[in-house]
This record gives C-alpha cells, sequence and structure tokens, in this order.
C-alpha cells in the first residue's frame, strides 16, 4: 500500500511503499480517506516525547477517517472516525491508504460532514466540548476566555461555546490569520497576545470587561498566567496543553478570594463511550454550520512539505491528507 513512512526520527516521513496492515485479535481494517497532520504527530516522530523514541520505519498518524474494510463489529462500508497510537506504542498510524485499528477505537460517523472536515475537528473537537461540558460545565450567559482561538481546539471551542449558550466569548490570538479564524468561528471579541504579561491582562481587562467565568488554554504559559487574574468568582480555568510553555504563574489570593478553579484536561482520560458521545455531537451541530475548524487538503504523496509547513507554524489552518 502507499503510505507515509518515517525512517528517522526527527525527519519528515516520505511518501513510499509499505506492508498491507495484518489485523490481530480486537482489529479492523480501514480503508483510510483523511486523515489531520496534528502536533501530537510531530512531537512523536521526533523521538523527544515522554512517550519515548518509537520504532522506525512506522507510519504516523494519530487520527483518521475513512470506511471499514474488514471488522467483526461494524459492517464493510461504515463510515469511521478513528484514533491510533501511532508515536505512542509500537504499530503503524492513518497515513497510509489502509490502517489496521482496535475496534473500540472506531467511531461510525452519520452526520453529513465531508471527510476532510470531519479530520480537521477529529480529537479537537472532542476536547473542545469535553472541557467545556465536562470539565468547566460552562452554564448558559457564562463569559468563555479562549486562548488559541485561532488553532483547531481553539475553533472547536469558540464553537462549542456558542452551542452552549455562552454570554459572550472572547478570543486570544497571535496573528491576523489566526484572528479571522476566531472571528469566523464565532468569537465576539479577538484580543492580540502580547509577551508582557501585565500589557496582555490589561487587554484582556479593557475586551473582557474585567471578568470571565470559564478560560479555556490549549497554550500555558504568560497566556495563562494573565487569563487567570480575569477569572469572576466560581471561574475555571481549564488546561488542555502547553503550546507556549509549561509554566505559569497563579496568584493565591486570586484563586482564594473568587473560590476559583485550575483544572487539567486530557482526552486520555475519557472513555471510548465518552469519546464517541462527545464526537458525535459535536459533529451534528457541524453539519448544522454551528463548529468548524479552517483546514486545506494536502494529497498524500505531498506529506513531507505538509509536515514541514506543519512544523514551520506555515499553515492557514489544520492541515489534512486526502488519501
Amino acid at each position: 500500500m502507499r503510505a507515509a513512512v518515517l525512517g528517522v526520527h526527527g525527519e519528515p516521513p516520505s511518501h513510499a511503499e509499505h506492508p498491507d496492515p495484518v489485523p490481530t485479535e480486537g482489529q479492523s481494517i480501514v480503508r483510510v480517506t483523511a486523515a489531520p497532520v496534528v502536533p501530537l504527530d510531530l512531537l512523536c516522530a521526533s523521538g523527544t516525547s515522554y512517550f519515548g523514541a518509537p520504532p522506525v520505519p512506522y507510519v504516523p498518524g494519530v487520527q483518521g477517517v475513512g470506511v471499514v474494510e474488514h471488522s467483526a463489529v461494524l459492517d464493510p462500508g461504515t463510515r469511521v472516525f478513528f484514533a491510533t497510537s501511532a508515536g505512542m506504542a509500537a504499530g503503524d498510524g492513518s497515513f497510509a491508504e489502509l490502517c489496521a485499528v482496535p475496534d473500540v477505537d472506531l467511531i461510525a460517523l452519520e452526520a453529513p460532514v465531508d471527510d476532510t472536515a470531519v479530520a480537521a475537528i477529529g480529537l479537537s473537537g472532542v476536547a473542545a466540548w469535553m472541557t467545556l461540558t465536562w470539565r468547566a460545565q460552562l452554564q448558559p450567559g457564562e463569559r468563555v476566555l479562549v486562548l488559541g482561538g485561532g488553532g483547531a481546539v481553539g475553533q472547536a471551542a469558540i464553537g462549542v461555546a456558542r452551542v452552549l449558550e455562552a454570554g459572550q466569548i472572547t478570543a486570544v490570538c497571535r496573528s491576523e490569520d489566526a484572528r479571522q479564524r476566531a472571528l469566523a468561528a464565532g468569537a465576539h471579541e479577538v484580543v492580540a497576545m502580547t509577551p508582557d504579561v501585565d500589557e496582555f491582562t490589561s487587554r484582556l481587562a479593557d475586551a473582557t470587561g474585567g471578568a470571565v467565568d470559564v478560560v479555556i488554554d490549549p497554550v500555558f504559559g504568560v497566556a495563562a498566567t494573565a487569563a487567570a487574574r480575569m477569572l469572576a468568582s466560581g471561574g475555571r480555568l481549564v488546561n488542555l496543553g502547553g503550546a507556549s510553555g509549561d509554566e505559569a504563574t497563579f496568584s493565591s489570593s486570586v484563586l482564594r478570594s473568587r473560590s476559583a478553579s485550575i483544572l487539567g484536561y486530557t482526552n486520555n482520560s475519557l472513555t471510548p463511550d465518552q469519546r464517541r458521545d462527545a464526537l458525535t455531537a459535536v459533529l451534528r451541530h457541524a453539519a448544522a454550520g454551528r463548529i468548524t475548524v479552517a483546514h486545506e487538503t494536502v494529497s498524500l504523496p505531498d506529506v513531507a512539505a505538509a509536515w514541514q509547513r506543519q512544523a514551520a507554524g506555515q499553515t492557514s489552518g489544520r492541515l489534512v491528507l486526502t488519501i
């Protein structure tokens, strides 16, 4: 089969022939149609992640969309979304014509959403839905601040916040392109990021009126430090990433005086049922145009260039490989 094959840690994968997957007990074979290139793919392939260096050669791709070819649990031809452990454990991922997927990680798709759009939303949509509903327990009318609002998680979180009837949705972005993506996703206000925490705090205060009830934070660092100062009484900051660093500073007096909460989140803590229900809910709203993630498609033979663009941050949205 054709696949994107990583031969050396830290280098882009190349388009090449690769052995067809052989399913083991409890696995299905999926013919892949679309697969997003996400930061986790690059982290795992670097050989420096906390998962350890994956054996090479292997096929990256931790998410994908396709149709079932062989399965004991779903009929052939069933359209599915799936997750893989490629780069986190031995085995190949979604950047290939065929992929062996644990049956428990298959999610049958019913919503009329294009395969590439499903791939772009994917687990970012799951994270957005679960951080706002399960961890933050957002209530109608509450004010939401989304850090990294131009990214896939940020765009999805903006859409989910609107679906859940948030009162005001403010996004934080670094570039004009990201600002436009956040506005297209439904943000009411967009604040430009600045590295000076005091200046950034002032900008947030001006845009939000001085307080927010929920912060969705996939970036941490200076942005989280400033955002925590905006928490209202009973406010909740949910962190699900560290794109801007692994450390932030929180004021004890602010947290105590406002009974505010700093919460962590990872998709890895979800059960298969939670993941399935969250994605199904997100795609139902995506089909109605209420949740969107900007993306562009790249053909599988161009995977090396797409990989390099993702690494350099030179994208106009999520890159999705079409197989």
